[in-house]
């Protein structure tokens, strides 16, 4: 197929469909990772079209929603600060932080931008000499390599107000965590495409190695359809392997170039993950030859406590252990207009895909 709209056939979606239904024999609990994924779901009717014995859940693979409330706090705090421009991408400013957001602040008169990509920013920087600009880069593999370029370009530069808080994670240490534990049962892995295109099928072959089906998955309802179906047919085959359903993106040793990038700016560090907790290795850290250009290092502002809000469930959402509709506060309490958790926030986050297109 060479045109979106084929990808979005009625009649091809039926067929995949009926065949899902006639493999289907064994119950089984696949996680799609990626909210991108989570969104064409819920759009798109997915679940609907799928047998009893399938059942999908959502995990944490919304970037925004997976970024600890602590980091947000900072910065907030950094928003505050004298002669300080942050730098983000939108979906981060209506974030809910312990008292505020970074919409919130710049109500107050902080001076927060969004901008598009990591080289808005430098431009910023090279605009404004007079005032520090704080890149809040987030994200998986699939961001981080425009974080190290721009991270290249200030030093290229000799950019000495041009600073990047790094909050970007990277996937195989968060698969193997949700693996490990015993909260849910996962029988395949929806595995996101985009950062595939990067990583390659490295990220997912601890799950194939213990026994967990793998599909690199393109977005679209017809690639989700037919990623569906491959674990299907693995799981009833009693296969556990990578297999690439998204081949117009996806190569299986990625994009080697971006990764020679991110070896070169960036160092593996321990990270915090919004509901799942401390995940070792998860993080990407600047190495200390970058060390100019890093905001932790630059900057140590005053931050409150932190305070989770009181009951959400985004945290258990995001591990694939509760539905959206399983919290007290969807819909009523918690809305995209006025959203208490992060979850709810982001446009890949799994309650606003909810709330959007499946809570009637």
């Amino acid at each position: 197929m060479k045109h979106l709209d084929e990808y979005r056939d009625a009649g091809l979606a039926q067929g995949l469909a009926r065949r899902i239904r006639e493999a289907s024999r064994k119950t089984v609990n696949f996680m799609e990772f990626c909210g991108g994924h989570t969104v064409t779901i819920a759009r798109y009717g997915i679940e609907s079209l799928l047998p009893p014995t399938v059942r999908l859940l959502s995990g944490p693979g919304c970037p925004v929603c997976v970024t600890p409330m602590e980091q947000i706090d900072w910065m907030i705090a950094v928003a505050g600060l004298p002669e300080v421009t942050v730098a983000t991408y939108g979906d981060m400013l209506r974030v809910p932080g312990s008292g505020a957001s970074l919409a919130g602040e710049r109500g107050r008169g902080a001076d927060v931008r969004i901008v598009y990509s990591s080289y808005d920013a430098i431009e910023l920087a090279r605009e404004n000499p007079g005032r520090q600009v704080v890149f809040f880069g987030i994200g998986f593999e699939t961001t981080a390599p425009a974080t190290a370029a721009a991270v290249l370009k200030a030093r290229e530069l000799g950019l000495e107000n041009f600073s990047v808080v790094s909050a970007h994670k990277t996937t195989p240490g968060i698969i193997k965590a949700l693996l490990d534990t015993d909260e849910l049962k996962l029988d395949g892995l929806i595995c996101p495409g985009h950062v595939s295109v990067i990583t390659g099928t490295a990220p997912y072959t601890y799950a194939a190695g213990h026994g967990v089906p793998c599909v690199i998955s393109g977005f679209e309802p017809l690639d989700v359809l037919q990623s569906v179906l491959m674990l299907v047919e693995q799981a009833e085959q009693g296969r556990a392997q990578v297999e690439i359903q998204y081949r117009r993106g996806v190569r299986p040793n990625g994009n080697e170039k971006a990764r020679r990038m991110l070896d070169e700016v960036f160092e593996p560090a321990d990270s915090n993950w919004r509901g799942i907790g401390v995940v070792p290795g998860t993080g990407m850290k600047l190495k200390p030859a970058f060390s100019r250009w890093d905001a932790f290092a630059l900057f140590k502002p005053e931050l409150p406590e932190t305070v989770e809000p009181a009951g959400c469930i985004c945290g258990r959402v995001l591990r694939g252990a509760a539905s959206p509709a399983d919290c007290a506060l969807f819909g009523s309490r918690c809305t995209p207009a006025d959203p208490v958790g992060a979850c709810m926030v982001s446009s890949e986050g799994a309650c606003q895909a909810h709330y959007r297109f499946r809570r009637k």
